[in-house]
């Protein structure tokens, strides 16, 4: 156990990845939702596409949003 203690790091203060609130969450999911009702977003097919043409003759351009 000491070893461990006498290991660790002082990390400088940044957010974690786990630092955001649930009304945080609820605000960022809703803006998302938001953005798709809009058809603001890039299909999974599109992108699946895309991604099939990478290392072929003929690969195709970056989705755009609305394809």
């Amino acid at each position: 156990m000491a070893d461990r203690d006498a290991r660790k790091v002082d990390w400088p203060d940044e957010p974690g990845i786990f630092d955001v609130s649930d009304e945080e969450l609820r605000a960022q999911d809703e803006a998302r939702m938001a953005e798709v009702r809009a058809g603001r977003f890039i299909s999974n097919e599109v992108v699946m596409r895309w991604l099939a043409s990478w290392g072929t003759d003929n690969p195709l351009p970056r989705p755009q949003v609305g394809d």
